[in-house]
């Protein structure tokens, strides 16, 4: 029987694709160390051999910690070298179709940004969602910021964790959890910090107790 999702919460470090796989294991090692409960290897630039070497390299690290790996977009990487988990986005593999390629213990996240996304991920069994963007990003310019309405309503009905993706760091995490979210992605704020260890740290106390 696989843990409940939440309990890896609340910081969720997802990687930056500009990373060697030495820095990134370096960088990764250093924020697991310093609290980040899981990790999300995302590649959008890199061809299937380049992603299968990171996230191989991954999962070696992270095994040891128990800390489990999270393939964006990825399934055929994330079945390769046994990932904890899969996480998809609004324009990949519908998640009817995923849930029928990966086995009951992988966990399975889903972006969503409004509620009718929201409800059909939790009705078709994603362990998570990631909502935002929360707050403006640089990692993807074209998203679009999330509607404060629209997320009272994901609040109020949705059950699953909801963890709070975009433009999230110190400055924000007061914020960031009197929204009410389970838990906070991040990616600039760890992959370009000068001490990932002790940012993560901060983070973590920032945000307070789950």
């Amino acid at each position: 029987m696989k843990k409940l999702f939440k309990e890896y919460l609340p910081l969720y470090f997802v990687t930056d694709h500009r990373l060697t796989v030495d820095r990134l294991l370096e960088i990764t090692e250093q924020c697991i160390k310093g609290g980040t409960g899981i990790v999300q290897l995302r590649e959008k630039e890199s061809d299937g051999k380049e992603f299968y070497e990171k996230a191989y390299a991954l999962k070696q690290l992270l095994e040891p910690y128990k800390i489990p790996l999270i393939i964006n977009d990825r399934i055929d990487v994330a079945l390769a070298v046994e990932a904890e988990g899969v996480h998809i986005g609004q324009h990949d593999i519908p998640l009817e179709a995923v849930m029928r390629l990966v086995p009951p213990h992988m966990y399975v996240g889903v972006s969503a940004r409004t509620l009718e996304e929201a409800r059909a991920a939790e009705r078709i069994g994603a362990d998570y969602i990631g909502v935002g963007s929360v707050f403006q990003t640089k990692t993807k310019l074209d998203t679009e910021a999330l509607v404060p309405l629209e997320w009272e309503k994901i609040k109020r009905e949705i059950t699953i964790p909801k963890i709070a993706i975009g433009g999230i760091h110190e400055g924000v995490l007061e914020e960031t959890k009197q929204m009410g979210f389970d838990g906070f992605a991040v990616i600039s704020a760890l992959s370009q910090s000068v001490e990932p260890y002790k940012t993560a740290k901060n983070l973590i106390t920032k945000f307070g107790p789950k």
